[in-house]
């Protein structure tokens, strides 16, 4: 019986001769060369005659995570659970089920049509610090299939192409929906870690629950539903499949709300893009490469994000000034603090991803912008194509208010809903300021009587359109005077209280 030692001896032998023939064979003529070479392989062969077939997470410079790979790594988590003596375990989609799949450097078997085959998990790290956008070998995850050579065929022709497709379906079924966020502290050394974090997404909001008119609820989720169906018409038509919509209006008219019911009917993952954490258009195009399909991209109050307005600056004076002075003003604006770096982010680098060849990367995806002013926005980031649908989310409707009345308060009619009805034709409230009013401030069994007066009394405290438009052109008309004011004291003219003109000396 040939004991541990004796394999440990004859292993030892063999790595010895391979590394005596490393040595020699620089020395072997050409053709000799050739000839030992051939029988070198043949005899390793006879040795070891099984096929290795890796699968590696991320190979060569490919920026997106390799599908077969995702695809093994389901196929296998369904499989492992008996056979693995080491497993990970993750939350399912039910949030009370656990997922179990083999953890690093673990080995189990499988069998297909009688032939045995071997998975191995691999992960490979390195202390080497690597500058790089693209993968690094500090952190390198693969698959790797071992089977008998004689195998080759029905591996490659039949198993591996049902395990993709087994794999594939078996990620739908257990696939559990995330919001995403991109990092604010980019790391080049551990890009894939930080390109993006996640928790799962929860939001509870519907169409049913949305405060907006009926027919344009119904027209936003038609055109949804068409657009998750065609695939082939998009293909035929040469597009991309993607689609873009623009949320507009005031603050509190139910943007986000929006957004979360659209992911809740399409089953999407959401993506909240955050523009002011990306360096530069290099990095935002390989975040959005790194996006999964059925996902919502969203860039929430894009017009306050980055400067995207198009406009340049023009005058050689107005870019020479204190440096100190400029990061404190654009710190106090909302911007990067003094001393870190701010976001080069352009408008053709964000329109490129959005509408360029780069956006044909990966289909299924829906593109979301919203903004409390589109008049700040550049023409070409929502001209058609682009921004598909523009949708505007104004204030809040009698159809808006009885949607908020069946969800916060259980009722759908009241005495109070005639007076409601007019105050509301008349006063401009937005559907968050009438959900608050409305929210029960207590248990007491006549709360929808109280919380139905209390809109009331706010409604009436409220100013109407009218009065609203008129207090909107003054404060305009004031910016406008402001402004104009400012740019004669830079051109050396004093403005008087009376509005006179005067030169200075």
């Amino acid at each position: 019986m040939i004991n541990s030692e004796s394999f440990a001896g004859l292993g030892s032998t063999i790595a010895s001769l391979m590394f005596l023939w490393a040595v020699c064979r620089q020395y072997f003529p050409y053709q000799l060369e050739n000839y030992f070479s051939k029988y070198y392989t043949k005899f390793i062969t006879l040795i070891y005659p099984y096929i290795e077939i890796s699968f590696p997470e991320y190979s060569g410079q490919r920026l997106k995570r390799s599908e077969a790979y995702t695809a093994i790594e389901s196929y296998l988590s369904n499989t492992t659970s008996e056979r693995a003596r080491r497993l990970k375990a993750e939350m399912g989609h039910d949030s009370d089920k656990l997922i179990l799949s083999m953890a690093e450097n673990e080995e189990i078997t499988d069998e297909f049509c009688g032939v045995k085959l071997w998975w191995f998990s691999r992960k490979t790290s390195s202390d080497r610090q690597t500058i790089s956008f693209y993968p690094t070998d500090n952190d390198k995850r693969s698959y790797r299939l071992t089977f008998h050579r004689r195998h080759r065929v029905l591996i490659n022709e039949s198993y591996l192409p049902l395990v993709i497709q087994q794999g594939k379906a078996i990620a739908v079924q257990k696939r559990k929906r995330k919001l995403y966020t991109n990092s604010s502290s980019f790391d080049y050394t551990e890009y894939r870690k930080l390109v993006w974090s996640h928790v799962p997404f929860e939001h509870p909001a519907t169409f049913e629950t949305l405060a907006i008119d009926p027919q344009m609820k119904d027209e936003i989720m038609q055109d949804l539903v068409k657009f998750s169906k065609s695939k082939e018409y998009y293909a035929k038509i040469g597009k991309p499949w993607k689609r873009g919509y623009l949320l507009y209006g005031p603050p509190g008219t139910g943007k986000s709300t929006m957004i979360a019911a659209m992911a809740n009917l399409l089953d999407y993952d959401v993506y909240d893009l955050e523009l002011t954490a990306v360096k530069d258009n290099s990095a935002l195009r390989k975040l959005l490469l790194n996006t999964t399909s059925k996902s919502i991209i969203v860039v929430e109050d894009i017009d306050c994000s980055l400067d995207l307005s198009g406009k340049r600056k023009t005058g050689g004076d107005q870019q020479e000034g204190n440096k100190e002075e400029e990061e404190k003003n654009k710190a106090a604006m909302g911007g990067p603090p003094p001393g870190k770096e701010e976001s080069k982010v352009t408008l053709s680098g964000l329109l490129n991803c959005i509408d360029g060849l780069w956006s044909a990367c990966g289909g299924e995806k829906v593109i979301v912008f919203t903004t409390n002013h589109i008049e700040k926005l550049d023409p070409a980031l929502i001209r058609r194509g682009r921004m598909d649908k523009h949708i505007e989310l104004g204030f809040c409707k009698y159809e808006g208010f009885k949607v908020l009345a069946k969800n916060y308060l259980g009722v759908e009619s009241h005495p109070l809903f005639g007076s409601i009805h007019e105050l509301l034709k008349e006063k401009k409230i937005s559907p968050a300021d009438v959900a608050e009013n409305l929210m029960p401030k207590n248990e007491s069994e006549d709360q929808a009587d109280l919380c139905l007066q209390t809109l009331v009394k706010a409604l009436k405290e409220c100013k109407s359109e009218n009065e609203k438009d008129e207090e909107e052109k003054v404060e305009e008309e004031e910016q406008n005077l402001k402004t104009n004011e400012e740019m004669l004291e830079n051109d050396g003219i004093v403005v008087d209280n009376e509005g006179k003109e005067n030169k200075e000396d």
